[in-house]
């Protein structure tokens, strides 16, 4: 049985689902592919409150993307204490964060020649 090949934009579509799903906030998306030496193409990037949340997020994309695309992160990190959560999805690297941690590391201002997306929650 032939592998079923999941395109980028369908990954993003059921990983900003899964974030919206548990209120998770600020979602940005980084484009990398004009960036030379890159570990993927995109960062999608979100905030919780707590480390509650944050696993919440991170166990939400998780589901909705086995659901609904048959995958599953090659790598996940962080989970344990949830400050920090990357699900690495080989294209696609999601960081999940607890707010302050993500204002110190800042992965948007390391990643300035990235095109940014922000999307903007419905609630």
């Amino acid at each position: 049985m032939a592998k079923k090949i999941v395109t980028s934009d369908l990954l993003i579509t059921e990983i900003v689902k899964g974030i919206e799903d548990v209120k998770g906030e600020n979602i940005s998306i980084l484009d990398l592919r004009e960036i030379e030496n890159t570990v993927c193409d995109y960062f999608i990037i979100c905030d919780g409150n707590s480390n509650t949340q944050v696993n919440a997020i991170s166990g939400s994309i998780q589901k909705h993307v086995s659901k609904i695309l048959k995958d599953k992160p090659w790598h996940v990190e962080g989970e344990s204490n949830a400050e920090w959560v990357l699900l690495d999805y080989v294209n696609i690297v999601v960081h999940v964060f607890q707010r302050d941690v993500r204002q110190f590391y800042n992965l948007e201002g390391l990643w300035g020649d990235a095109k940014i997306t922000n999307i903007q929650s419905a609630y």
